[in-house]
């Protein structure tokens, strides 16, 4: 069982995995929420288009004075480095995103051990949240995330937080 892990979300401005405009990130350890983060940052050119903007609510005035995603990768960088990470199509979006924006700011690759909420659960976040009672602002990164480990939790048979 794992017990210790960071579930993270990201929302992006674009399509390429690199434009990440929003990271939610709760820290689970030993089966207990320990920290909720979330950072709003400011794409490359904070450039958006408008259907992602739709989606997620979030534009280019949202970010206007927000840093870059590299200027905040040093207090993300301990929540993935060598961890247990969770994300919803952690495979599919999350996890990708991760090694994009790196390798777009030229920041070194890090290493961790992913796993997917979706893999396990084979559904999609809403419709497994509205099954489970779990509270969802779906599209915003830190409620994406904190779904994501109560889903985790629940296929690890942890009690919910």
């Amino acid at each position: 069982m794992v017990d210790t892990f960071t579930a993270i979300d990201f929302e992006t401005a674009q399509g390429p995995r690199w434009s990440i405009c929003q990271t939610g990130i709760v820290r689970v350890v030993n089966g207990i929420i320990t920290e909720k983060r979330s950072w709003l940052t400011q794409p490359p050119d904070n450039y958006y288009w408008e259907q992602f903007t739709e989606i997620h609510g979030i534009s280019a005035e949202t970010t206007a004075d927000q840093p870059t995603f590299d200027k905040l990768w040093p207090e993300i960088e301990p929540y993935i480095a060598g961890q247990n990470v969770v994300a919803h199509n952690g495979f599919g979006f999350d996890f990708q995103c991760i090694r994009a924006v790196l390798e777009y700011y030229t920041l070194p690759p890090v290493q961790f051990s992913g796993h997917c909420t979706y893999q396990q659960l084979r559904d999609n976040l809403a419709t497994l949240c509205q099954k489970h009672d779990i509270e969802l602002d779906h599209h915003n990164a830190l409620s994406d995330a904190l779904a994501c480990a109560n889903l985790f939790m629940i296929a690890q048979g942890m009690d919910l937080q």
